[in-house]
């Protein structure tokens, strides 16, 4: 089993960082159902995935979606992270959809990471420059990946990957504060307390 510990050279690489949608953002469940004529597919995302999200945004890295299936839910969820790179193929032909983003923004495949859990993902868990399963990710994902994360699958895993990547590059501390004066809270936090005015 790969370690629970990024190590910060590996992190300071990244640039970008890849998602898969079912089985890393939700828990791979979808429910389906009808609403007067048509068909309705929901999906469950995790709030805490979302403040993930925001904090690698915030660091200034690029977050993409890369799904196997076609879901106006991803479409709805991106558009609300303010998400723009999505590639929703049905085929799950990831790898050439993932080759044309890095492309397009210059990146190289050695700069970004993919969260990943199943055998679609594998092309490019194994090209990225750091693969990474959620805890609940079949045998051969775990295998190939440099970082598993504790939580499984739509239950706050990207949330820890989130953490663990910006605290091995040493921004985690800063990024958080700077999400929480975002929030309208003034007080820098020093040495465990905040100080006082």
């Amino acid at each position: 089993m790969p370690p629970l510990i990024l190590e910060p050279i590996t992190a300071r690489r990244v640039q970008l960082v890849g998602l898969d949608v079912d089985g890393v953002l939700t828990d791979a469940g979808v429910y389906i159902g009808r609403a007067g004529d048509g068909a309705v597919e929901l999906k469950r995302f995790d709030i805490q995935d979302r403040v993930g999200i925001r904090m690698l945004r915030d660091a200034g890295l690029d977050v993409v979606i890369v799904s196997g299936r076609v879901s106006e839910a991803t479409t709805i969820f991106a558009a609300e992270m303010g998400i723009e790179d999505v590639v929703q193929d049905d085929r799950a032909r990831k790898l050439p959809a993932f080759e044309a983003i890095l492309e397009r923004k210059g990146i190289r495949f050695e700069h970004a990471a993919f969260v990943g859990d199943d055998l679609p993902d594998l092309p490019l868990l194994r090209r990225v420059g750091l693969p990474v399963a959620v805890g609940n990710a079949v045998p051969e994902v775990l295998d190939t990946t440099q970082y598993v994360t504790a939580k499984t699958g739509g239950r706050g895993a990207v949330r820890e990957f989130a953490e663990a990547l910006l605290r091995a590059r040493g921004e985690w501390d800063a990024v958080v504060e700077n999400y929480l004066a975002d929030r309208g809270d003034p007080s820098p936090r020093m040495s465990g307390t905040y100080a006082k005015s």
